[in-house]
């Protein structure tokens, strides 16, 4: 694994950055292609759901993991 690239998303109008490893970007921008959702909406819709003591980039890890240990336990 490499470490965090800082990349750039649009929320609520404004724009801000977060750190991602490739490996979670690529598996973020997947879960947003299989929902059929821009990547930008998939982000606000984790920011809306995290809780302040979480940030931003953690939340879409912990989003990309939810999702497929989800898959994982459908596939079994």
């Amino acid at each position: 694994m490499n470490r965090p690239v800082k990349r750039s998303l649009t929320l609520k109008g404004h724009r801000t950055s977060v750190s991602l490893e490739d490996e979670f970007w690529r598996a973020f921008r997947e879960i947003a292609e299989e929902k059929s959702k821009p990547i930008n909406v998939l982000a606000a819709e984790i920011d809306a759901e995290r809780g302040f003591e979480t940030g931003l980039a953690s939340a879409i890890r912990l989003h990309v993991l939810a999702h497929f240990r989800d898959r994982a336990t459908k596939d079994q």
